[in-house]
């Protein structure tokens, strides 16, 4: 059964989330911008919206890797900009990823900040940009930023990862 799907998430710089979603299998599409949500989160912020097999990489472990490769506990002031969410398509969506974040809590040391809120609006980043680990793996935003979190991909997340995307540079410790 092809179960394609969508889902949202916003934490960090999007070159950064868009690089970790891309490296997944299961993973068809990561659209790079700004995501609005209602009320008090109606501004945009930098997010990223993804299709994805359930079938291949489940909504669960889409989320544990989102909130292990952001800041998912710590405030700060550019959370504005980089608000730390997820975006639900749906009721049945925005339940699921609430309990998700619930069982993921225990294992960090820190409160989750990440919030799950209804997906409102999409702006996508100019063309320039968008696939921008892709385009610039050697820059160096990407070696300080993004290379990491695609090594703690590959060290704790190894069966979900699609090795074509990573720079063989990147070695499993």
């Amino acid at each position: 059964m092809d179960r394609k799907t969508k889902i949202a998430f916003g934490g960090g710089c999007h070159w950064c989330t868009e690089a970790v979603f891309q490296s997944l299998k299961g993973v068809s599409n990561v659209e790079q911008g700004f995501i609005a949500s209602h009320d008090e989160n109606s501004s945009f912020s930098e997010a990223v919206i993804l299709y994805y097999d359930a079938d291949i990489i489940s909504l669960q472990v889409l989320i544990e890797i989102h909130l292990r490769t952001h800041k998912s506990t710590s405030t700060h002031s550019m959370r504005e900009k980089y608000r730390s969410a997820i975006y639900s398509f749906s009721g049945t969506q925005k339940i699921e990823s609430e309990t998700i974040l619930k069982k993921f809590q225990p294992i960090f040391k820190n409160k989750l900040i990440t919030k799950v809120y209804p997906f409102s609006a999409f702006k996508a980043s100019r063309k320039a940009i968008q696939n921008y680990y892709q385009k610039n793996p050697k820059k160096p935003f990407c070696e300080r930023f993004i290379n990491p979190k695609l090594k703690l991909l590959l060290n704790d997340f190894s069966n979900h990862v699609n090795t074509d995307f990573i720079p063989k540079t990147l070695k499993i410790t």
